[in-house]
């Protein structure tokens, strides 16, 4: 199993263009979630969590902590989209690492933007 991590790293280190694309994915992450915890602040104001057709109240409301969750996406995709893509430069092709990669990004660049949009709706004026 080391032998198997060592090997993916030396992998991952031969090829920079990767290597600086997952470096530059988890510090998009670890920025992200860095902005969104100094947002949150505990409150009393109640945050409009999820929808839902099938309820007499078709929006469900949560409180403050539930926006603790947005702390940890980022992170969270981060490194799993880091993980799959050194897997994948190991076992399959690097083109298909890249697009991973890649699509790691796009996914906290959208998240970013929901936390936020989200974060902006619940602050109290």
């Amino acid at each position: 199993m080391n032998t198997i991590i060592k090997e993916s790293f030396k992998k991952l280190l031969a090829d920079r263009y990767l290597l600086i694309l997952i470096s530059s994915m988890l510090l998009l992450s670890f920025i992200l979630s860095i902005v969104v915890g100094f947002s949150v602040h505990p409150s009393e104001l109640q945050l409009v969590s999820h929808y839902s057709a099938y309820g007499v109240m078709h929006l469900y409301r949560d409180q403050w902590y539930y926006l603790i969750s947005f702390i940890v996406f980022g992170p969270v995709v981060a490194i799993l989209h880091a993980i799959i893509s050194i897997k994948l430069l190991v076992i399959r092709d690097r083109s298909l690492a890249l697009v991973f990669a890649w699509l790691g990004i796009g996914v906290i660049i959208i998240g970013s933007i929901i936390s936020l949009a989200v974060l902006n709706v619940w602050t109290p004026l």
